[in-house]
């Protein structure tokens, strides 16, 4: 604890991509800074998990490349190894597996789609790259999907790729502007999977971060968040306090509900009353082999008339050393949680129909049946403006993470999320410096 006896900046709460992207701009900018994560290691939802040792994510993982989050990764010098798949996908339709077109000769082959299907398909991908998505405000994506595409399976596709890409599962919900951004993102190969799993990039992270000279806490949680005259008073869960003119909220807008006294008088209530949590139930798998050679190529599998999602992120990533496979499955819960054993049952019913014969090769297993993939996401009924990254009617209190969104959804919010709110702390810095303004300091942790 002797690296505590210091004083800070800022404080940040949760260690998770959010919290750790904030942490080392700060760092950087000359500010000292204490990020404290409950949990006894970092990472949060970008955990990583090793099972007869394959490496397991928290669920689904991709990075999606040419957005907000590749962007900050390359200002913080975080250089990511991995690899982006083949475009080998199927389309499962009434339990029977299709290739989804994705170049001519899938396009030629595949008995998905009627004659004029594969026609408006092919003028639909060569539109989609051109699209302004800038343009499609206040859209939503089954508005937007109904406006473009007349071929109701196009539409099934269009649906089933963008609640796998966001996690969002009602079209109705999702904002266009949003929705083909990602999906563009998807069509143009920017889905890319990490060697080693998600905690690859949090110990890069973690990595900066302690070069920069940030104080990194773990197993410390914080009681409570309490505004005093210029300041914030911060207690701890191991009954030590501190006080410091800047705190960062990275968890849930309930969470921060719940630490910060008086947030009911602030915008944490109406953001809180807002959001939208999304989950998903979660099924990975470790296999010796697939059994079943025919769909062994296919990278990732689309229920089209169901909420439920296949991944083999191993075929292209490294995240075991003996040779075996993953396989995630996802089935996307929204805001109901559902029955975890049939959720589970139903999960296992989807491996049957890509790989039957699947269980006689399981090595390994990790069911979750309900995390949270996203905190909120930008819908097209949300107010305006968009929150963050500082709460308005206190100074000195800041948010980020996934769902502090201007537009951006999941990781790439959390990262983009984190910049605002870490530039917008220095910003206040500096001006104080340039004016003059004196705040309480004492600081130190008692």
């Amino acid at each position: 604890m002797d690296q505590w006896d210091k004083t800070f900046d800022v404080v940040i709460i949760g260690g998770g991509l959010a919290g750790l992207t904030a942490s080392i701009y700060l760092a950087r900018s000359g500010l000292s800074v204490l990020l404290a994560e409950k949990s006894n290691r970092l990472g949060g939802r970008a955990m990583t998990v090793k099972k007869k040792g394959a490496a397991l994510n928290l669920g689904v993982h991709a990075f999606y490349q040419d957005g907000e989050g590749e962007a900050v990764l390359n200002e913080l010098g975080v250089k990511l190894i991995g690899a982006n798949p083949p475009p080998r996908v199927a389309g499962i339709w009434n339990r029977k597996v299709y290739d989804i077109p994705t170049g001519p000769v899938k396009l030629l082959t595949s008995r998905l789609l009627s004659l004029s299907g594969k026609a408006e398909l092919v003028r639909f991908m060569i539109k989609l790259g051109r699209i302004k998505t800038g343009q499609l405000e206040r859209l939503t994506l089954r508005e937007w999907a109904e406006r473009e595409i007349n071929d109701p399976m196009i539409r099934h596709i269009v649906y089933s790729i963008c609640r796998s890409n966001s996690f969002v599962p009602d079209p109705s919900l999702h904002g266009a502007r949003e929705a083909v951004r990602q999906l563009q993102r998807t069509f143009a190969g920017k889905a890319f999977y990490l060697d080693g799993g998600w905690v690859s990039l949090i110990n890069e992270l973690e990595a900066q971060a302690s070069r920069a000279g940030v104080v990194m806490a773990t197993g410390l949680g914080v009681a409570e968040v309490v505004q005093h005259e210029s300041a914030w008073i911060v207690h701890f869960s191991d009954n030590r306090t501190t006080t410091v003119p800047n705190v960062m909220m990275t968890g849930s807008p309930e969470q921060a509900c719940k630490l910060v006294r008086g947030a009911e008088k602030t915008s944490l209530l109406r953001w809180k009353n807002e959001t939208r949590p999304m989950a998903a139930a979660c099924l990975d798998l470790v296999l010796r082999r697939f059994p079943n050679p025919k769909n062994r190529s296919y990278i990732a599998g689309f229920w089209l008339d169901a909420p439920i999602f296949y991944n083999s992120p191993s075929s292209v990533a490294r995240l075991n050393d003996d040779g075996s496979f993953i396989i995630h499955l996802v089935k996307q819960l929204g805001e109901h949680a559902g029955n975890p054993q049939d959720n589970e049952q139903q999960l296992e019913a989807a491996m049957d129909l890509m790989h039957p014969g699947w269980r006689s090769e399981e090595i390994a297993r990790q069911y979750l049946p309900r995390i949270t993939v996203v905190h909120d996401f930008r819908s097209t009924d949300k107010s305006d403006p968009p929150p963050g990254p500082a709460v308005p009617e206190v100074e000195g209190l800041y948010v980020a993470g996934d769902w502090v969104s201007h537009g951006e959804v999941l990781a790439d919010a959390a990262f983009a999320s984190a910049k605002r709110a870490a530039h917008a702390i220095i910003k206040r810095n500096d001006d104080e410096r340039r004016t003059g303004v004196s705040r309480n300091r004492n600081r130190t942790l008692v």
